[in-house]
């Protein structure tokens, strides 16, 4: 600890360097609208920024990106709340209760928890990452495809068993969301499965925001248009400092469940490849099991904003910890973060602490620095993001119909995803008439890809032993709690019952 105080210290002092300093201020305004801008997301933001980054030297070139990602994390939540358009997968989970409260009148409410939940998520995983770099490096590394695969299982039976949902149409959910991530190309034999009569458009697979903004935001503005039967009502909003001093002192109703999923979020960051998608939506399906209230989550609940937000943001922290000590990016943007290392000459890896040290900690302190300006920035605009609400519907659904036939076609550029976005926006619409839920089919279609590649390597590594999953002492841990969430429901109900018999 007292050997790296001074060189957190140098890092701050490195970070509030003029030029870095401006790099931080632009890199987080931009990464908020980058991530409120549905199909966009911190991938293409920083993708698309990568080259303008050579007129600068190379840490503040990394500092003004990673405050993009950091950005892009805050902005997600954006649209997700005021229009119930996900800016980007990250910030599908804030959708499920985000949207609900902007509907009742809370979206100020709403917005200063996804703020104040991402500067904590922020603040814990920069100062995890501070103390614990090398050591939870290692642990990464233990966790290999049978580890990852039951990491999934356990994301899928806790939507089963704390779902608070029809347990058989939560299944089935499920079941639908694995068979659409199954779409594409096999990831062995390379062989092209369910593109439905040699459609070229599905040799792709079906990219998760194209299901995503389809659902909620096509499928919304059916909802909103069927249920409002012509009377659409603006909702009023009032925001003014005082209001937002009185959010700022809820903290304590979601304090705990920020904090628990802070600390899952920036652990499942650090795995390779998992990123921030499935760490926000293990983030919301923690906070409803520890809920005191777990059947009022997906319809306003305050904590069903903040967890994902604190998830999110924690991950993002989280992915560039293997990218720095390892070289293995944790996420797809850590993926051009690192290529941009490399262009510039800073190999990752463990030796890069030895090797520039300035920039490594450099880049740490910009995180924490970032963190603080990023959370400012939010809450500055809140206000500007609450007027969205007070546009009438007529105004604001040909924007969102416009926005969600944007984000579809970002992706990929072609009209397939588009029309195949349109597809998605009736089945959501239906789906949410027969009261089936969305949210285990949107889950399983973020974790199928990754489910499906740790068991199919598992599997290949042990010649088809199924066993393999139960010797392994992480996995068997997590496959023991699978199973216990997925029977829990089934037990609590025979209690149920033998209490009302008594």
């Amino acid at each position: 600890m007292e050997s790296i105080l001074p060189l957190l210290g140098a890092g701050l002092l490195e970070a509030v360097q003029p030029l870095n300093f401006l790099m931080i201020l632009l890199g987080c305004t931009i990464g908020l609208m980058v991530g409120a801008m549905p199909g966009l997301g911190s991938v293409n933001g920083v993708a698309i920024l990568l080259p303008i980054t050579f007129l600068v030297p190379p840490t503040a070139a990394i500092i003004f990106l990673a405050a993009i990602y950091y950005g892009a994390m805050y902005g997600g939540a954006i649209s997700s709340i005021t229009l119930g358009i996900p800016g980007a997968s990250t910030a599908v989970a804030t959708v499920f209760d985000g949207r609900p409260m902007a509907q009742a009148g809370k979206a100020d409410k709403a917005l200063t928890a996804a703020a104040v939940a991402s500067f904590i998520g922020g603040t814990i995983s920069v100062v995890l990452f501070t103390l614990f770099a090398p050591p939870l490096a290692v642990l990464a590394l233990k966790f290999g495809p049978v580890e990852e695969f039951a990491l999934m299982v356990l994301a899928f039976a806790t939507f089963i068993g704390l779902g608070g949902d029809d347990i058989p149409k939560t299944i089935f959910s499920i079941l639908i969301g694995l068979v659409l991530a199954t779409v594409g190309l096999d990831i062995i034999s390379g062989q092209p499965r369910l593109i439905f009569g040699d459609i070229p458009g599905f040799l792709h697979g079906i990219n998760f925001l194209v299901l995503a903004i389809g659902i909620y935001g096509i499928g919304e503005m059916l909802w909103t248009l069927e249920s409002s039967q012509g009377k659409i009502t603006v909702h009023k909003v009032r925001m003014s400092l005082g209001i937002l001093l009185g959010n700022l002192k809820d903290v304590k109703e979601y304090i705990k469940t920020t904090s628990l999923g802070s600390m899952i979020g920036f652990f499942v960051g650090t795995l390779p490849a998992a990123g921030a998608t499935p760490a926000s939506l293990m983030s919301y399906g923690l906070a409803k099991t520890f809920s005191k209230d777990p059947e009022s989550f997906g319809k306003g609940n305050v904590a069903g904003v903040a967890a994902p937000e604190a998830g999110n943001n924690a991950a993002s922290t989280g992915s560039m910890l293997p990218m720095i000590t390892l070289g293995i990016p944790g996420s797809p943007t850590t993926a051009i973060l690192l290529g941009g290392m490399i262009i510039w000459g800073l190999r990752p890896g463990p030796l890069l602490f030895t090797e520039h040290p300035g920039f490594v900690w450099g880049l740490i302190g910009s995180l924490y620095i970032a963190n603080l300006v990023t959370l400012l920035i939010n809450l500055a605009f809140i206000p500007l993001f609450v007027r969205v609400l007070t546009i009438p519907f007529s105004i604001l659904a040909p924007v969102i119909y416009i926005l969600c036939v944007v984000g579809g076609y970002a992706p990929t550029q072609t009209m397939h995803d588009v029309w195949l976005m349109f597809l998605f926006g009736v089945v959501g619409y239906l789906l949410r008439k027969l009261n089936y839920p969305v949210a285990p089919a949107v889950l399983a279609i973020v974790l199928g890809p990754l489910a499906e590649r740790s068991l199919r390597q598992s599997l290949i590594s042990s010649h088809g032993d199924p066993l393999i999953f139960v010797e392994r002492p992480i996995s068997a841990i997590c496959i023991a709690l699978g199973v216990a969430l997925i029977l829990y429901p089934v037990i609590k109900k025979r209690l149920n019952r033998k209490k009302q018999a008594a």
